[in-house]
């Protein structure tokens, strides 16, 4: 395994690779890898000849009050990590690599970003699009894997790619969780063991929520009122927002369906952490 820090180097090796008729995957991460990261590793092994792992922190999707400077970084970790799961390349670039001087080209997208995360993080998605463009013009995977954790990135990434003709397969994966049901994140290291304990708030109230729809007879307002109710009760959390959404357009519905999604952002202390669930059975 490589891990190169130019896009030249990365450029080079595909090169080879497609001479040589290899199929190659991209896995797109922040680093301090996980569980989670590992699982979209070894299913990119699985399906394709030479896999890409990136590991950037991408500045411009970070907004001024949040946490780009303190986000967790250890590459001798990742880099351990990735070579454990057979990963070819990892690309590791510094933030003068991607972003040259007097760098002004986004990209950006309307309808999907409005709502969830999009409301709260206005540049967040910009940011996301913009490097998740690049990373596709760089590597040139025949495939990409993202985790369904974060279902609005997943339903704009393929948004982006349809509405832009990118010749990439986008690949979402499952959530990977704790034992104790806590959805697997980088963020969870900034927990207290008090607010880790807290944190499970997050996945006991989409256990809720699955149960109430299963169980019939709850429109959407209602079924949200009741999981906000469930959130509150817990003293450390902070609601940012909760949402039954269309899992394709992210747009709030009024009657719950197959396509619905429950998401939720909660703060618990000071962090700010994600989840979500299909509640009746359906597919992100």
């Amino acid at each position: 395994m490589k891990v190169v820090k130019t896009i030249q180097e990365v450029k080079d090796a595909v090169q080879v690779w497609r001479a040589e008729g290899q199929d190659i995957a991209l896995v797109p991460t922040m680093g301090f890898l996980h569980n989670g990261h590992k699982s979209l590793m070894d299913k990119a092994r699985k399906e394709n000849d030479k896999v890409v792992v990136s590991i950037f922190v991408n500045p411009i999707q970070f907004g001024p009050n949040e946490d780009f400077a303190t986000y967790p970084r250890d590459l001798e970790h990742d880099r351990a990590v990735c070579e454990a799961a057979g990963v070819d390349l990892v690309f590791a670039p510094e933030k003068e690599e991607m972003y040259k001087d007097g760098f002004c080209s986004f990209v950006g997208m309307n309808v999907l970003t409005e709502e969830l995360c999009g409301k709260s993080r206005p540049c967040h998605f910009q940011g996301v699009c913009t490097v998740v463009s690049k990373l596709f013009n760089i590597v040139t995977p025949d495939r990409a894997y993202f985790g369904q954790k974060d279902a609005q990135q997943l339903a704009i990434i393929k948004r982006m790619v349809l509405d832009l003709n990118m010749n990439v397969k986008v690949i979402g994966c499952p959530i990977i969780r704790e034992a104790d049901g806590l959805a697997m994140s980088s963020r969870n290291t900034y927990l207290s063991a008090e607010e880790r304990k807290a944190a499970l708030i997050l996945s006991q109230t989409l256990d809720l929520a699955e149960k109430m729809a299963k169980e019939g007879g709850y429109d959407a307002k209602s079924l949200l009122n009741a999981l906000k109710k469930n959130i509150e009760a817990e003293p450390l959390a902070r609601i940012d927002y909760v949402e039954a959404v269309n899992v394709l357009t992210m747009k709030p519905v009024e009657e719950l369906s197959e396509s619905t999604l429950v998401a939720m952002a909660v703060y618990i202390g000071k962090t700010r952490l994600i989840d979500n669930r299909m509640i009746l059975g359906g597919e992100q």
